[in-house]
């Protein structure tokens, strides 16, 4: 039996959980998402990816500032839907929006909670070293991130995973995941589990001022970083080039490679960087202003060999 939904949600993330819901037969009454924003060289307003699948699909938009206030909750409520779904979408759901839904209102996380609780699940797990993460859903309460879960899947992180690219794998995994959820509470049959109070730990939103690599790390530790921040913000380092002025580069994708020495030394022709333990050997990059290149495509044109130095 379908229900009638509201959905909530802002970035691409969200979206194939919305096409899901959508495309077996869920009736999406409204979806909630951010207001756009001016971007781009004309800095025009850019919708957000979910309003732009939204109105793709004919379902009524609405982006409002916030939800605390009485008209926000009336608006909610004239809905009339069974249950809300949550993806990502950048608003705090006060108590009184949680209870408007006689079903509740359900998230979708990107991590294996109470592991990563917060802003950026994705990146923490990775710049941490996590074997694996997963999705959950969650049936919210007013915490951040502590309501009971109701199905999980897991998925095992690789030292060549990219944020950008354990993000593309989780999406799809957790659009099916809620879409089992979404038939279970349609069934009566949606089982819930409260969250252990052991192992919490919270992703902080990512600050740009930790994306400046640190060589005095080990290779494996420099890997995790730089990989949790691609392609966002960008872990990056210094370097002088032909010219001798210093160069930000972003080191988008990497891998552990034999070599050692003063950390930060270039100990080759092809960009292996020397870690405070073994190597890194840069093979995805971006210069300011410039589109990502391969490390190869860049030693072209820009060549670099021992003694330079990155910091």
């Amino acid at each position: 039996m379908p229900l009638r939904l509201i959905f909530m949600g802002t970035p691409d993330f969200a979206v194939p959980t919305l096409l899901a819901l959508a495309g077996h037969g869920h009736d999406i009454a409204a979806v909630y998402t951010r207001a756009a924003k001016p971007a781009g060289r004309g800095m025009k307003l850019q919708p957000t990816p979910v309003e732009q699948t939204a109105r793709q699909l004919g379902i009524p938009v609405l982006t409002p500032k916030t939800l605390r206030t009485p008209e926000a909750e009336a608006e909610f409520r004239a809905h009339q839907a069974d249950a809300a779904v949550v993806v990502a979408y950048g608003l705090i759901l006060p108590a009184n929006i949680l209870d408007a839904v006689p079903l509740g209102c359900f998230n979708l996380h990107g991590s294996l909670l109470p592991r990563w609780r917060g802003a950026a699940p994705i990146q923490r797990a990775i710049m941490s070293g996590d074997a694996e993460t997963g999705v959950m859903v969650m049936k919210m309460d007013v915490g951040l991130d502590t309501g009971d879960v109701a199905m999980a899947e897991r998925l095992p992180i690789t030292d060549a995973m990219t944020a950008r690219d354990l993000h593309d794998a989780l999406a799809p995994l957790g659009a099916d995941l809620m879409v089992r959820a979404m038939a279970a509470l349609a069934r009566g049959g949606l089982q819930l589990t409260k969250q252990s109070e052991q192992g919490v730990t919270y992703a902080a939103k990512i600050d740009k001022a930790e994306a400046r690599i640190d060589w005095t790390k080990p290779a494996h530790a420099v890997l995790r970083h730089i990989h949790g921040l691609s392609p966002f913000p960008g872990a990056w380092f210094e370097i002088a080039l032909d010219d001798g002025a210093p160069a930000r580069i972003k080191a988008l994708r990497c891998e552990v490679a034999p070599g050692s020495g003063p950390p930060g030394q270039v100990l080759d022709d092809r960009l292996t960087i020397a870690c405070g333990d073994g190597a890194v050997r840069i093979l995805q990059l971006q210069r300011a202003g410039k589109p990502p290149m391969t490390a190869d495509a860049f030693l072209n044109g820009t060549p670099l060999k021992p003694p330079a130095r990155a910091q």
